[in-house]
C-alpha cells in the first residue's frame, strides 16, 4: 500500500503555472524514478579501523552515509578510468 500523499495549497498552485514542456519533464523525471536499480550485494572487506572510523567521523560530520559515500567514490574512479 502507497503512502497519501497531501500538497499545500501554494505547491498545487504552482504546479498550475507549469509549461507543456515543465509538466513532461517532471512526468519524465517521475518514471525514471521508478526503474528498479541493480540490485545490491552484501560484501566482506578488511579496512584498517583507523581508517574506517576516520571515513565514517567525517561522513557523519558532513551528515553524509559512509556506504553511501564508499559507492559514490567506486563509481567516480570507475568513471575516470573511462576516460
Amino acid at each position: 500500500m502507497r503512502p497519501v500523499q497531501y500538497f499545500s495549497s501554494e505547491y498545487l498552485e504552482s504546479c498550475r503555472a507549469m509549461s507543456p514542456d515543465e509538466i513532461v519533464q517532471f512526468l519524465e523525471d517521475f518514471r525514471k524514478m521508478q526503474i528498479p536499480r541493480d540490485k545490491s550485494r552484501l560484501i566482506s572487506i578488511k579496512i584498517p579501523e583507523s581508517l574506517l572510523q576516520t571515513f565514517r567521523t567525517k561522513c557523519e560530520l558532513e551528515n553524509k552515509k559512509y556506504q553511501t559515500q564508499i559507492k559514490k567514490l567506486m563509481t567516480a574512479w570507475l568513471m575516470q578510468e573511462q576516460v
